[in-house]
């Protein structure tokens, strides 16, 4: 096939001197194309073609021989496969996808190069005939995500991205070569066709070895007795300036000083530094980089960088400002020893916002305090402290980190991040004087007098705007096709190309830093699929260094998909979707008993190993609010809730706080918080501020949330947090004929000391009556039912258990037997 039908695709760098060209089909002549390196004043001293079997470790498929088809996979992409207790089949539209169920289908090991791949080997033209998609899963029905910079992929209507056997790319349109000379990657490279051949070209970019690029020198800026030294990462960089100045006042004329590239192997890598003679703590700085400009890097020399690595800023553009370390640390680092990090399967979470507690404290503050840290200090302090009264020993707030709101007083969720280490500006009585910084360490350490641990919501699977990390290093820091167009699977319009080592380290180094600084208990990671299990794992291991009981929360999912699964072997928790719809369908009678029982106790094997593995919710700040999505009301306005709307948020609450596993509320839950039916309030300060009135106008499931709380953390509570899973006879289960209404005896085959609980509840519109056989017999104490927790001995009004249990319409009860 010659040159003028054929066409350039990619060009690729394995290593400096070493990289693979790509065709749009095989190439089919006698001799290898002309083709030439443009820029760099390059040559290349070899150009061949590969073996098929190489471009089949990448591709997952090649034609070996005329008429014969074999799809490979490479165990080196998946290294979390276990080859020596699970299977990987091929499945795709010629099985129906069914790969996972047929032996059929299972591929057998082979030695290639010194290696074991797996390969499953058949006739082209039957497979070709029923289509051509394909993906691997393994024998335990796990289906494996296709590597990023795989060759030949497609996605399909339903959002899948999906390998494709293409039938004219053999690997045979696969050429390899080797540069005379180590290219610069801070060049604009291309490969073109040689001269009197007609074609386009295509920009060489590097490939996996450029995202192995890493440095251990401590990076940011570093004041020290007689001199600060600035340090960043900015591997294809052509030159880095530091811009400096000692007041706001002084931007349009900055100190500017050039950093140098390291001439060791860190500066090999990409670090760049520059030392000056003082010590600069308080002065405000920025970067400035050139480099190649072309569709994966969008560098230029005038636009100002917020440095990743920077301890504060003035706002989302920057400046920062340089901290010493020194100065800004924990204000009692005794004091943070003073408060331990709850046990995991001890918790009881409250999601909150800080200007949705603040706003309408009942407490003395200004509009400026009560719109960040300082004014949610002063309410947490106060002896009337609403998640106090509620009793939760955990909050998680939404996202503290630099984010991109344009001016102060914007209202804004936080989950566009520019920078990683900064406490958000926004939240700063004076972010100019980095106040932020202390205002926060106050008020976690506020937190934990009170007995509440501190989570942070964090997102590094995308950034905000200014994406400073984007005019660091576009191709390093972020994931895109090989014609340099950004990966979208946040919907943020940029994933963060989590796997690079950098990129990694950034996230490591910023939470141990939000650890040490600031003194939280741990996180919880937006859209955690985009960081991907292997990294969450390096992740995990890092910061458990630094905290050995860092608490650590996925939301394991993306528009790409879902890693609950592939979590299950690591020491991450993950918030539960599948509990969340399930509660809001059951308060509801919507359901099966089996669904029931498998949330009840706690999502076990296939979604949690362990018991607090699982965050079991009903409402987050995402989407409607509990109320707005169970009311009878019309357009999901629940803020005038009905009597059932009341009843069945108290089924939700007496289910969730009986629910094996970590339990989670959103702000205002236990109070019939509504937002009017709005979906989506990431802008609506109006609506997310809490209305603490609605405590006073909804006083008993106020309270009724408070008492659960409150029961689940006592001693008898201890039935309902499981440290590890329970016996096979733990639970015991009964059901009211033709309903889900159930009950459950814990503590059933007494392998957790003398006491046992029963909780019955009916979701139906019905009563109904459930029978319990045997476990009437034991003397049963009622603790609560759907309206109240019975003062203790006190026992007018209680329920006597029967055989034939009574459970009224959208009614539980709770019992106690010693």
């Amino acid at each position: 096939m010659s040159s003028r039908v054929n066409a350039l695709v990619s060009a690729t760098l394995e290593s400096p001197t070493k990289g693979v060209i790509e065709l749009r089909h095989d190439w089919r002549g006698r001799t290898v194309p002309l083709l030439v390196i443009a820029g760099g004043n390059l040559r290349m001293r070899r150009l061949e073609r590969i073996a098929t079997m190489r471009y089949a470790l990448r591709s997952g498929y090649h034609f070996p021989q005329d008429g014969v088809i074999e799809f490979v996979f490479d165990p080196e992409l998946y290294p979390d496969v276990d080859l020596e207790h699970d299977e990987v089949h091929v499945a795709g539209e010629f099985n129906g996808w069914r790969g996972a169920a047929e032996p059929g289908w299972a591929m057998r090991p082979r030695m290639v190069a010194g290696r074991t791949v797996l390969v499953w080997t058949g006739q082209a033209e039957q497979i070709l005939r029923s289509g051509k998609r394909f993906k691997f899963v393994t024998g335990k029905d796990q289906w494996l995500v296709v590597p990023w910079d795989a060759p030949s992929l497609e996605l399909d209507t339903g959002g899948n991205l999906n390998r494709v056997i293409d039938p004219e790319r053999t690997g045979c349109h696969m050429l390899s070569f080797e540069l005379e000379a180590p290219a610069d990657l801070s060049t604009n490279l291309t490969v073109r066709w040689a001269e009197g051949h007609a074609g386009d070209q295509v920009p060489l970019r590097p490939g996996r070895f450029f995202y192995d690029l890493s440095s251990s020198l401590p990076l940011g800026v570093h004041p020290q007795k007689d001199g600060t030294v600035f340090r960043v990462f900015a591997p294809r960089a052509k030159s880095v300036e530091l811009a400096l100045c000692a007041a706001l006042t002084e931007q349009e004329k900055p100190h500017r000083y050039r950093l140098a590239r390291r001439a060791d192997a860190d500066g090999a890598a990409g670090v760049w530094e520059v030392t000056l003679e003082e010590n600069l703590h308080g002065w405000f700085y920025w970067y400035q980089v050139d480099g190649p400009r072309d569709a994966f890097g969008v560098f230029d020399p005038k636009r100002r960088i917020l440095d990743p690595y920077a301890l504060a800023a003035v706002g989302r553009e920057g400046p920062g400002i340089v901290l010493d370390r020194a100065r800004i640390s924990l204000p009692a680092v005794a004091e943070r020893g003073k408060f331990k990090t709850p046990a995991w399967h001890d918790l009881v979470i409250c999601e909150a916002h800080v200007r949705d507690l603040a706003a309408h404290a009942p407490v003395e503050a200004d509009a400026l305090e009560r719109r960040g840290f300082a004014g949610l200090k002063k309410w947490v302090e106060s002896g009337d402290f609403y998640l106090s009264r509620l009793g939760v020993n955990c909050v998680e707030l939404q996202p503290l980190q630099e984010f991109d709101n344009v001016a102060r007083d914007e209202y804004h969720w936080g989950y566009m991040t520019v920078n990683y280490f900064a406490p958000a500006s926004a939240y700063a009585t004076r972010p100019e004087a980095a106040s932020g910084v202390r205002e926060l360490q106050e008020l976690v350490a506020a937190f934990h007098r009170r007995g509440i641990a501190v989570i942070v919501d964090v997102v590094y699977n995308h950034v905000g705007e200014p994406a400073h990390l984007m005019f660091l290093d576009k191709l390093y820091y972020f994931e895109q096709d090989a014609g340099g167009t950004l990966s979208n699977w946040s919907g943020c319009g940029n994933d963060v190309r989590a796997t690079a080592a950098m990129a990694k380290r950034l996230i490591i180094d910023s939470c141990a830093h939000w650890l040490e600084c600031f003194g939280v208990d741990g996180f919880r990671f937006d859209l955690a699929d985009l960081i991907g299990a292997p990294v969450l794992r390096e992740i995990e291991v890092a910061l458990k260094r630094v905290k050995p009981d860092v608490i650590l929360i996925a939301e394991p999912w993306s528009f790409r998909g879902h890693i609950a699964g592939e979590l299950r072997d690591t020491g991450w928790a993950s918030w539960n979707d599948g509990y969340r719809n399930f509660l809001r369908d059951y308060v509801r009678g919507i359901g099966a008993r089996e669904t029931f029982e498998y949330f009840l106790k706690g999502s076990p094997w296939y979604y949690a190993k362990w018991p607090a593995q699982t965050v079991n919710y009903t409402e987050s700040h995402d989407d409607r609010c509990w109320l707005d999505v169970i009311t009878e009301n019309a357009d999901h306005d629940g803020h005038l809730a009905t009597a059932n709307d009341r009843r069945r948020t108290h089924l939700m609450a007496a289910v969730l706080f009986t629910s094996i596993g970590i339990p989670m509320l959103s702000a205002g839950q236990d109070f019939l918080r509504s937002k009017h039916g709005v979906n989506n309030t990431y802008q609506r300060g109006d609506l997310n501020a809490l209305d603490y009135a609605r405590i006073h106008r909804f006083p008993s499931t106020h309270a009724y949330f408070a008492d659960w709380i409150a029961f689940r953390r006592s001693e008898t509570g201890r039935l309902l947090r499981h440290f590890s899973r329970a016996s096979e006879g733990f639970f015991a289960f009964g059901w009211a004929e033709g309903t889900s209404a159930a009950a459950v005896v814990f503590n059933a085959d007494l392998s957790q000391g003398s006491q046992r609980l029963l909780f019955a509840v009916n979701p139906t519109m019905g009563d109904v009556t459930i029978p319990l056989g045997e476990w009437a017999a034991p003397p049963w104490r009622q603790l609560a039912d759907h309206e109240r927790f019975l003062p203790p001995g006190r026992p007018a009004g209680a329920q006597r258990v029967t055989p034939n249990l009574f459970v009224p319409a959208l009614g539980c009860g709770l019992w106690v037997a010693e």
